[in-house]
């Protein structure tokens, strides 16, 4: 069996590097086991690496991740091993392993060596998102276990306890050939590790004064170089603070600070010479400890502030636990231990018990067989070939919480900060009136009293913010001061879609009428629009209104105007290569072809169904290369005979492609749009480029976008309603349309297939 194991790795000094390399080479040493490491490299640094390193990634560097798995899909790896932990993989919270996963094409096999009870809400997306990717997932203390199940929602099935393994210490013949000489002779106390605040190494200090009263051959051994983040950010400080209490205890010839990383056969060394191995930390929150492990294999009596994985650890009497920054208990336990060697020499015979069995090699011989079970179960499921009606059983829930958390008396507020509505920001008329198209879907999917209670709130904005003369404004401010005279030509659209798909789809006479009182007072200004996104979101209005009115040919010229227009901006600019609408893609994409594909429904004009088809397919081979949606980003767009920038990916332009997959799907009868409009979906549940869901399962809003390191975690009104409309069409997609269709103009007829209404000429 040929494993790839995925972790920071020798020559790099750190803890996961050496579990790696000792978790390598027990697991090798099954016959018939092959290794390969793909080691991760930290930022601005380069290692000498051993030859069992095959590949590397770049921690920051999103492609190198992509890379990778890529390598490791072509190498015949029968199985990916991968350690886990939040600061060595790059983006937000370490956000990078789950494209990582994503891209992978064998079984996986994580390894957490940090388990948080209270994780920040991207840490918990995370270790969530892996217990869905992976086929297994090891721990190293059952408490672990109990958080994955209760904290992360991770089946227990997939959750394997292998504790952490320890070299065979007989290995070391002569523990003086790397101890300090002035050591002899001593009674030694030690802790070992990289140094920072939460260490508590001053609560050790604090309790020697007293324990050298009565023993003065005690000296305490700090081993270990200052923490990197720490260096970064303080420097030196905590160390000479340390320094400074040492001096003013007077313990000068006491204590011993070993700055540097310590080498295996040094640790192996110091942990068989020392009495007492101490690890004072001061918060309960380590869910395990390579060096406490250690100490416990080498038949070390341990002293520990009772953390997690200490208390497990070191049950059943294999050492002895004190409080948090409890100097004094300390110093007592300490004293009774060398007061009392008889005690000390039953702790020291439990814990050495106990670290036998800790021996890598059966460690090595355990994780074999975990992934050795793994691979002989695995089927693949790849997202891209799996059944549509599984996905909607994992569809989360119709929910409008948010969208009411957001929603006022006077209308729904643009923007939130995290799930609280932003106060300061104000209204806009764009969101009011996606909001109100949004109630519409919804009630076409299923009769709400929602409707009926929120449609009017934001109908009667759309009505305050139209001038006299039938123009929008679009920003109001919280204390309903107008902030422009006249809105965009993106708002005036986007208000006139809204307006025309109520007087198509409205509950009751009421709405309808005074839908189209607002839209007719609208009309005077469609022959200004001078952007073509102004007149593509104005068309889809018109279309609507033009399938309840079929007959208005005042509208129909209306139409044929605007959509001449698009027209004539496509072929302007396309090429045999570039088949889009301006020499650039920027946002808002999706409605371009989508207008064309609305007004063909209408007029039968196979010219527009002709430009909107073949852009539909243009902006597909920009965002479809992959198997999930990716949509263009915003930091820079996309220029013609330019590169697709990948982020910020926002909500919007998944909204706009998954209602152009519906209108195509509606217009072709081609089940395979459907498939697609339902892969674009899935960008908001997390097959993305980042492998995060942006649906947010605690507020029930969306994320305002995706970043390069993770994600916006603003939910403001725009992202909450395109995952709501996306939704929708999802859901409509798999039922019938439960009321007739009317026919839209004389010269066409509608028939329904798969939820979709389709024109076809006479």
């Amino acid at each position: 069996m040929k494993i790839a194991y995925v972790a920071s790795y020798p020559s790099r000094e750190c803890g996961i590097a050496t579990f790696t390399h000792h978790l390598v080479k027990a697991v090798s040493a099954v016959p018939n086991t092959e290794a390969m490491v793909i080691a991760l490299n930290d930022a601005h640094q380069a290692y000498d690496y051993p030859p069992e390193v095959a590949y590397t990634i770049q921690q920051n560097d999103l492609d190198s991740y992509i890379a990778a798995a890529d390598f490791i899909n072509k190498s015949g790896a029968q199985i990916c091993v991968i350690q886990h932990e939040f600061g060595i993989y790059g983006g937000e919270s370490g956000i990078f392993v789950l494209p990582f996963i994503d891209k992978l094409q064998i079984p996986v096999m994580v390894t957490f060596h940090t388990v948080l009870k209270e994780p920040s809400y991207m840490q918990k997306t995370i270790v969530h998102q892996i217990g869905l990717k992976a086929q297994g997932i090891v721990v190293m203390s059952h408490l672990a276990i109990d958080f994955l199940e209760e904290v992360y929602d991770i089946p227990s099935h997939k959750i394997s306890l292998i504790e952490h393994g320890v070299p065979e210490f007989c290995g070391i013949k002569d523990v003086n050939e790397y101890v300090l000489p002035e050591l002899k002779d001593k009674k030694v106390l030690f802790t070992f590790g990289l140094l920072s605040r939460n260490k508590g190494i001053e609560t050790v200090i604090k309790a020697m004064p007293s324990v050298v009263a009565k023993y003065p051959d005690v000296v305490y051994v700090i081993a270990g170089a200052t923490h990197p983040g720490v260096i970064k950010h303080a420097g030196e400080e905590y160390r000479d603070s340390l320094k400074q209490l040492v001096s003013d205890l007077q313990l000068q010839d006491h204590v011993v600070f070993l700055n540097r990383f310590l080498d295996e056969d040094e640790l192996c060394a110091y942990l068989l010479r020392c009495e007492l191995y101490i690890t004072p930390y001061l918060s309960e929150s380590q869910i395990t400890s390579g060096t406490l492990t250690y100490a416990l294999g080498a038949g070390a009596v341990v002293l520990s502030t009772p953390y997690w994985y200490a208390k497990e650890l070191l049950d059943d009497g294999r050492g002895v636990l004190f409080g948090f920054k409890q100097s004094e208990q300390l110093s007592n336990i300490i004293l009774h231990l060398f007061d009392n060697p008889y005690a000390w020499q039953a702790i020291q015979k439990r814990a050495a018990a106990y670290g036998e069995h800790l021996q890598w090699s059966m460690m090595g011989q355990q994780y074999h067989d975990t992934a050795q079970l793994i691979v002989q179960e695995y089927q693949p499921t790849r997202m891209a070939v799996r059944n549509l009606n599984p996905f909607i059983n994992q569809m989360p829930v119709l929910n409008f919480s948010h969208v009411r958390r957001i929603t006022d008396k006077t209308g729904i507020i643009q923007h939130a900060k995290y799930g609280i509505p932003n106060l300061k920001e104000g209204y806009c008329v764009d969101d009011n009136a996606r909001a109100l198209m949004m109630l519409l879907m919804a009630n076409q999917y299923r009769k709400s009293k929602d409707v009926h209670e929120m449609l009017p709130v934001y109908l009667s904005f759309i009505n305050y913010m139209q001038r006299e003369d039938g123009n929008f404004r679009n920003f109001l401010s919280f204390n309903l001061q107008y902030l422009d005279e006249i809105g965009s030509e993106d708002s005036f659209g986007r208000t006139v879609w809204a307006l025309g798909y109520l007087i198509k789809f409205a509950p009751n006479h009421s709405y309808r009428e005074f839908a189209t009182d607002m839209f007719q007072r609208a009309i005077g200004h469609f022959k200004d629009l001078k952007y073509i996104r102004g007149h593509a979101n104005t068309v889809i209005g018109v279309s609507y209104y033009l399938q309840y009115h079929p007959t208005d040919e005042g509208m129909f010229a209306y139409l044929q105007m605007l959509t001449n227009k698009l027209v004539a901006s496509y072929e302007s600019t396309r090429t045999d290569e570039w088949h889009w609408f301006e020499p650039h893609m920027t946002y808002d994409n999706g409605i371009l072809p989508l207008a064309l594909l609305q007004a063909y429904q209408v007029t039968g004009d196979e010219k527009l169904r002709s430009i909107g088809m073949e852009s539909l397919r243009f902006l597909e081979k920009t965002t479809m290369l992959h198997d999930y949606f990716r949509p263009v980003g915003n930091n820079g767009w996309y220029e013609k005979d330019g590169a697709v920038p990948t982020f910020d990916q926002q909500a919007i332009e998944t909204m706009a492609m998954v209602l152009l997959y519906q209108q195509a799907a509606a217009i072709t009868n081609d089940e395979g749009y459907t498939k697609k409009m339902f892969t674009c979906f899935e960008w908001f549940l997390g097959r993305n480029s980042l492998g995060v869901p942006l649906y947010d399962y605690e507020t029930h809003g969306c994320a305002d976008g995706l970043q390069a390191t993770g994600l916006n975690r603003n939910q403001g009104a725009e992202s909450t309603l395109a995952f709501l409309i996306s939704q929708l069409c999802v859901l409509r997609a798999q039922e019938p349309l439960q009321s007739p269709v009317r026919t839209t103009r004389l010269l066409t007829r509608t028939v329904t297939y798969n939820g979709f209404i389709t024109v076809t000429n006479r």
